[in-house]
């Protein structure tokens, strides 16, 4: 069996396991999701939502971010760590976007990219959850599964992202990204893959190697 036919009774699977899988971070538009996104770099998503939850009270839009002051938007974001890069990409990105973009997040990947902080994996995330643009999303769970089942030998995430293009069909592209995330935190997790309860054992490399099948 191939990669691709892999991919397809994958997706199956997650289809009845992770139906309504999608972004676990909490936005209601999308500047909000882009600033999440930000912040969730090596930050998990539940204590973003901890911080955006009084963050989107004090900074209502894209005006208020971009006249923030620095030392106060890194105090309000400490907690995600990173805080000092994190703040001076927002305020930036907020003030591009006002003055290239009408005060409106861009709606393609050429426009995203050329926002401060922002890479492809945000930009896949804003395009797939907001726009309806399929895109790949490699976070570090879309990685490593993607590494254990064996559709990309690769680490560097735009290489894993051009490699699970290949295999995945474009129309479940943002989906299964958000079906990774589900199923890395539930059953392949980082330190001890639980291959004993997983539901694709016998489409995964690192569950033939366990001798799982």
């Amino acid at each position: 069996m191939d990669k691709k036919q892999r991919v397809i009774e994958i997706i199956k699977i997650f289809d009845e396991l992770y139906p309504d899988a999608g972004c676990t971070l909490e936005y209601k538009d999308p500047l909000q999701l882009l600033i999440s996104t930000q912040l969730a770099a090596q930050c998990t998503d539940a204590r973003v939502n901890i911080v955006t939850k009084s963050l989107f009270k004090k900074y209502r839009n894209v005006y208020d971010f971009a006249a923030a002051d620095v030392s106060e938007l890194e105090n309000d974001i400490k907690s995600t760590g990173f805080y000092r890069n994190k703040a001076r990409n927002i305020i930036n990105c907020c003030k591009m976007i006002i003055e290239k973009f009408d005060g409106k997040v861009p709606d393609n990947m050429e426009d995203l990219l050329k926002l401060p902080g922002v890479g492809r994996k945000t930009a896949n995330l804003v395009l797939g959850d907001i726009f309806g643009i399929p895109g790949i999303v490699v976070d570090t769970h879309a990685n490593r599964l993607s590494n254990r089942i064996g559709l990309t030998k690769n680490s560097d995430p735009v290489k894993v992202e051009y490699d699970l293009m290949k295999v995945v069909p474009k129309k479940d592209w943002s989906k299964f990204c958000h079906q990774l995330v589900y199923h890395g935190r539930a059953v392949c997790k980082a330190r001890k893959p639980m291959c004993g309860e997983c539901r694709i054992v016998q489409y995964c490399d690192y569950g033939k190697k366990s001798g799982y099948h």
